[in-house]
């Protein structure tokens, strides 16, 4: 696997050992085509597995990039495949669930890539909403498998539906934050 675009376009990314299935090329470059310029951004990569969406996001000019993996296992793999990330890039070993609750900062792009055999993951949806941790207009993509589509509001509490893409199985699902009602 490698980098689709920006500084790093064409630096390879190692997979770690384990259950694993990471977000194909194709996908990945369509959704920074979609997301256009990310300088100076602010992303949490969610289930971020071999940290692939996070160093894209760096790649592309984030200033700040936030990998939460539970799995220790993956560690050693995603530090190797960070290492010649300039821009401030931290790995959490943490449940994503508790990441969310005690998370300090807003985020301009919230991205999860759940396990698709994960079940509710609605819940995670249902979890950045309420700790409030996406910016105004801030983006959650999810990334879940076709089947899934029912589960999916229009809307909930700030977040709101604004755009899905599928490719093959997978389908990416974009939700934006309302701007803040002035004072």
């Amino acid at each position: 696997m490698r980098v689709t675009g920006g500084l790093y376009r064409g630096r390879k990314i190692v997979c770690p050992p384990g259950v694993i299935r990471p977000a194909m090329d194709r996908m990945r470059e369509s959704m920074f085509s979609i997301l256009g310029n990310q300088e100076g951004t602010a992303w949490l990569d969610l289930f971020s597995g071999s940290g692939s969406i996070g160093i894209e996001a760096a790649s592309r000019g984030a200033g700040l990039v936030h990998l939460v993996e539970r799995d220790r296992g993956k560690k050693e793999t995603i530090m190797k495949n960070i290492a010649f990330v300039e821009t401030s890039i931290k790995l959490f070993i943490s449940d994503v669930f508790r990441f969310l609750m005690q998370a300090k900062i807003a985020y301009d792009v919230v991205y999860a890539d759940p396990p698709f055999p994960m079940e509710e993951k609605i819940r995670l949806l249902e979890a950045v909403e309420r700790n409030k941790i996406l910016k105004a207009e801030g983006l959650f993509i999810i990334h879940y498998p076709v089947e899934e589509k029912a589960q999916w509001p229009e809307q909930l509490g700030d977040l709101l539906f604004i755009d899905e893409r599928s490719y093959g199985r997978s389908t990416l699902r974009f939700y934006k934050r309302k701007k803040d009602e002035p004072q």
